[in-house]
């Protein structure tokens, strides 16, 4: 108990697929605390899987929004039981997972604002939506009163449709339009997609307004769903927000404005002049400006914690909350990245994170509003073909041994005398591709390569395919740039240094477990108290640390 007594701290939380956690960070930026709620373990009554519900259609994948605010109450008390002091917390910020929805119904900005410190969050926020189809107000099978239950989500995720209308009479408490809410793994709006990219002059004009082309997963055209699905639920909605904002709204007890970085998921923001376009407005929803509120720069305070928390766990009451962005953008800052930078995510599917001064928008990747500095920007590219093909090149070529993976690619030359392969067992997301393609020296396309070349082969392709794609977004390698490595292969020396002499630029690798907490933390300092933080944050983005740096 003494170990989380008076020390001043700010905190990070993390609204993710999978679970809700927390990260408190000490003035030397020491993570001292953290703690989570897994949804499938812990929260096992709503019925999720990997924190989701999948519905028949294959395509429709969303998240329950009580069972976000059941694991904040869980977190929240078993940190009062531990005796955290929260008097001691100056500023807290938070990530949500990008491009999902929560619609608040009229009436629901009252109800947050006169929140019972003698309950908890989601006793107040549930509504019928949380009992099951066959028991609401007008179901034979109801014999009483509605009340509220502390057991949620009697519906099997099979049956749960995400357009739900609440049905009437919630004794006031109506907080939701819907109950399961979309989330990034959806993709049932490819309609709407090509509605969206029709209206503005096709996809390259969208990517080159909002920096990405039309997603299914992202946000403007789940909303457009909804309204042409269920017109009557969007028309009950006061105010549509991110994960991030929703979760940002709790701490506030009032709606909390979209931050320009999350805001840039939604192909509804104008990057560059960061506004909301009216074109991209009008093709997706009538009234969603009003709906959505005004964008906010990510490094704004939009105000200080609710009275609840004051009350209840005992928030000082200048507590500042600092908007809340989305994971990928809180990474960015977990990471430490500075411009010129990139961070590669050595994975399942390989992802790169780029800090950009001056974006060329593309069809491929996506431009966001940078979360540290509001005139930069950040590239997110994502490629599928990651650590599955490379084990899979392994298994078949090193006899499933890495140390005989990296004896091949230490055995033969940079550049690989001239040959040249790229490798997609999967259709491939940049670009969309499909197969394996060798080249040699003369430019000839040939079948198969000697297994040594064919290891080299595989991971410079990897990694010029990165170094290509970051290029046409506007990335170029500056004096300063060096290359943060996370992810599995990461682990691989050999590997690293062909990324190393691809990029021609160090290469350094992080541990980036609960980069989004941290970086949230580090936001929620570096707005808060930046006179004396940012001293301290630049001092720390040179501690690299756990390895030696890769020329």
């Amino acid at each position: 108990m003494a170990e989380h007594a008076g020390r001043r701290c700010c905190l990070g939380w993390d609204f993710s697929t999978q679970q809700v956690k927390v990260v408190a960070v000490d003035a030397e930026l020491n993570v001292f605390y953290e703690d989570s709620v897994h949804f499938d373990r812990d929260l096992q009554e709503f019925g999720t899987q990997g924190g989701v519900h999948v519905h028949e259609d294959g395509l429709t994948v969303t998240s329950p929004v009580l069972m976000w605010v059941q694991a904040l109450d869980i977190i929240l008390e078993k940190m009062k039981a531990s005796g955290f002091d929260f008097s001691q917390v100056l500023a807290l910020s938070g990530a949500g997972q990008q491009h999902g929805s929560v619609y608040w119904k009229a009436g629901a900005s009252q109800v947050l604002a006169s929140l019972s410190p003698d309950l908890l969050l989601h006793e107040q926020l549930q509504t019928s939506c949380c009992l099951d189809r066959g028991s609401g107000a007008n179901s034979p099978h109801h014999t009483g009163p509605l009340q509220p239950s502390r057991t949620l989500l009697r519906v099997p995720p099979s049956g749960i449709s995400s357009w739900d209308v609440m049905p009437p009479g919630d004794a006031g408490k109506a907080c939701f339009s819907i109950s399961d809410c979309p989330v990034w793994m959806d993709s049932s709006t490819t309609a709407q997609c090509h509605q969206l990219e029709a209206t503005v002059g096709g996809a390259q004009a969208l990517s080159c307004l909002t920096g990405s082309r039309a997603y299914e997963r992202f946000t403007g055209n789940q909303i457009a769903k909804l309204y042409q699905q269920n017109p009557e639920a969007y028309s009950h909605t006061e105010r549509i927000s991110l994960v991030s904002s929703f979760a940002a709204s709790l701490f506030l007890g009032s709606h909390s404005p979209i931050d320009y970085s999350d805001g840039s998921g939604m192909n509804l923001l104008r990057i560059q002049d960061k506004v909301w376009s009216q074109a991209c407005l009008g093709a997706c929803a009538p009234h969603l400006e009003e709906k959505l509120g005004l964008p906010v720069p990510s490094c704004s305070v939009v105000g200080a914690i609710s009275s609840y928390f004051v009350q209840r766990y005992g928030f000082p009451p200048g507590c500042k909350v600092v908007a809340f962005t989305g994971d990928n953008p809180a990474s960015l800052a977990g990471m430490r990245l500075e411009e010129g930078d990139i961070a590669v995510s050595l994975g399942t599917s390989d992802t790169l994170f780029l800090w950009l001064q001056e974006p060329t928008p593309t069809l491929e990747g996506h431009i966001f509003c940078n979360p540290v500095d509001p005139q930069h920007y950040m590239a997110l590219l994502c490629f599928k073909n990651g650590s599955l093909m490379r084990e899979k090149i392994r298994d078949e070529l090193a006899s499933s041994s890495w140390s005989e993976f990296s004896k091949a690619l230490q055995s033969t030359e940079i550049g690989n005398c001239g040959n040249l392969g790229f490798y997609f067992d999967v259709m491939e997301i940049t670009p969309e591709i499909i197969g394996r393609h060798r080249f040699s020296a003369e430019n000839h396309e040939v079948s198969a390569f000697p297994w040594d070349v064919e290891i080299r082969a595989l991971i410079e392709g990897q990694f010029m395919a990165k170094k290509i794609h970051a290029e046409g977004l506007g990335y170029r390698v500056m004096p300063k740039t060096k290359i943060l490595a996370t992810g599995g292969a990461s682990h691989n020396r050999d590997i690293l240094q062909v990324l190393a002499d691809v990029f021609g630029t160090p290469v350094y690798v992080i541990d980036t477990a609960n980069s989004a907490c941290v970086g949230s933390a580090y936001r929620a300092f570096h707005v808060s108290f930046s006179f004396i933080s940012m001293l301290v944050l630049l001092e720390y983005t040179a501690r690299i640390h756990n390895e030696e740096e890769i020329q």
